[in-house]
């Protein structure tokens, strides 16, 4: 899904952390990074610690002992090096299909902007390597299966850490798959040499999950207002009333999202003549369904989680999550921040909203294709009712893709599994969260495609009534790719046009250019 036009401008990496924003343009759009010099010197300043406790007789977790259950066994200096290479070898244990690439973007991003922060004790050289594999176009192969989502997203990252040892596969620029030292060779990149710590740096963090729920949130802004969009198409089309989004009715319950989807409403059909031509007492119907009446209820609820789900991800994205982390005094200190629990709920919550969303949407879908209920329009918006099916399957998609949403909506971050010999005895399934929001969030772009398709149709269907400016210059942007009433067609390959419209932002854009007032 692609919101903005792709940045060029490059996305400083420093202390302070980045932005929802920020990741979005290097992990989706391909902006380039640059390392804040000041940041770096604080990377040497702590490495010089490391290496400090390295010399030191005493243990020190990750420094000079094993990990995770191993813990207590002490690590001699010659065989440190070895013990860090072995940890992201035996730790690059993913399994199943390639993660989208601008997954694995952000995932190494957001690695790179913890170890940035000076808290981790790696190298110069290392967070340079990370900027460069960036940089370069340069994408490891992360596989679906590997993270628990605590002791950070280890199988995910540790693929990428491998990649930056000169070991295993990589996607170049242009999506070839290659061995990994063949592409960092390409690029004039050293392959890396980890020291002390340096492993279990790479490998410790919330980085994958709390990239996927950057981009989830820059989605599901964006999919929010076009279901604000597809709901007006749907109450224009079905000659439902404006009525009940006037802003005194909304604000008796002030919910600031709420607030918003029905200022989105009131924009879209502002004058509109389908609306215009019903709107005098002498129309009976008291009010309407709550799939139209309710939708800024149900969509702002949406966008309030939006809300929070953002306010955690900034959290996230300020954090330094490692373990152990060196602190500003310069003490080394395990800890437990690595817990995904914050993103998980978040990415469970997101998860929710979605499946609520894309339900009220196919419901607004089924309305327009029965007869008993759309006001006048033919059954299934068929052109020839008996020999023409018209939209009925096309509603058996979304209702399909509901069905398999409300599924998605289980939680994933109640379903702990313990590992490492019950040291990691609880974790938080964050990726797998992560995961199932994406498919969610693809699920919900189709159903308002669907409905957005069904509406225009409805829409043209009332002719020789015409729809408001601006759902009008949807109804225009549809026809335009073939979505026009006529004898049944091929619709597959039109739900597809339309996805990838709403999937864009070129709905939005087209709507938001058709109006004086801001679409948000």
């Amino acid at each position: 899904m692609s919101t903005s036009a792709p940045s060029t401008s490059p996305v400083t990496v420093g202390i302070p952390g980045l932005s929802i924003e920020e990741v979005v343009a290097v992990a989706r759009h391909g902006a380039p990074v640059a390392l804040d010099p000041a940041a770096l010197e604080e990377v040497e300043r702590s490495r010089a610690i490391v290496d400090g406790l390295a010399a030191d007789p005493n243990p020190h977790y990750g420094i000079s002992t094993g990990f995770g259950a191993l813990a207590t066994t002490f690590i001699a200096a010659d065989r440190r090096a070895q013990l860090q290479a072995s940890l992201v070898r035996s730790h690059a244990a993913g399994s199943g299909a390639e993660v989208e690439r601008e997954v694995v973007r952000a995932l190494m991003l957001l690695r790179l902007s913890t170890l940035m922060t000076g808290r981790t004790g790696v190298r110069r050289a290392t967070v340079e390597t990370y900027a460069a594999i960036l940089n370069a176009g340069i994408t490891p192969v992360v596989r679906e299966y590997g993270s628990l989502g605590c002791s950070g997203d280890l199988a995910p990252l540790a693929h990428c850490a491998l990649v930056a040892m000169g070991e295993g596969e990589v996607r170049t620029a242009d999506g070839e798959l290659v061995d990994a030292g063949a592409a960092l060779a390409a690029e004039g990149i050293a392959p890396l040499q980890l020291g002390e710590k340096e492993g279990l740096a790479l490998i410790n963090g919330t980085d994958g999950m709390l990239g996927m729920l950057a981009l989830a949130i820059t989605d599901l802004r964006l999919l929010l207002t076009t279901a604000d969009l597809a709901a007006s198409m749907s109450v224009e089309g079905l000659m439902g009333t404006d009525a009940v989004f006037a802003a005194d009715l909304q604000a008796l319950r002030p919910q600031r999202g709420q607030a918003r989807s029905a200022a989105n409403f009131r924009a879209a059909l502002a004058g509109s003549p389908i609306v215009a031509s019903h709107a005098g007492p002498e129309d009976g119907r008291v009010q309407d369904a709550y799939s139209l009446r309710c939708a800024p209820q149900v969509h702002g609820a949406a966008r309030d989680t939006v809300a929070h789900a953002a306010s955690v991800a900034d959290a996230e994205l300020a954090s330094a999550v490692d373990n152990p982390v060196l602190t500003t005094d310069g003490r080394v200190e395990s800890n437990g921040n690595f817990h995904g629990a914050p993103v998980a709920y978040v990415l469970d919550f997101l998860a929710i909203a979605a499946a609520d969303v894309a339900s009220m949407s196919e419901r607004r879908t089924d309305r327009f294709l029965d007869r008993a209920r759309n006001q006048g329009l033919p059954p299934f918006l068929a052109h020839e009712v008996g020999v023409d099916s018209g939209l009925m399957i096309a509603q058996y998609t979304a209702a399909g893709i509901v069905s398999e949403l409300k599924r998605l909506a289980v939680p994933a971050s109640v379903d702990s599994i313990p590992s490492s010999a019950m040291q990691e005895d609880h974790v938080s399934m964050g990726w797998a969260a992560a995961r199932k929001l994406r498919r969610a969030i693809d699920g919900l772009t189709r159903v308002l495609a669907i409905e957005i398709m069904t509406a225009g149709r409805g829409l043209q269907l009332r002719a020789p009534l015409q729809p408001g400016p601006v759902t009008g210059a949807i109804v225009e942007l549809i026809a335009a790719e073939g979505s026009v009433p006529g004898e049944d067609r091929f619709l597959s390959p039109e739900i597809e046009r339309l996805t990838e419209l709403v999937g864009s932002g070129e709905v939005l854009a087209r709507a938001s250019a058709a109006t004086a007032t801001p679409l948000d």
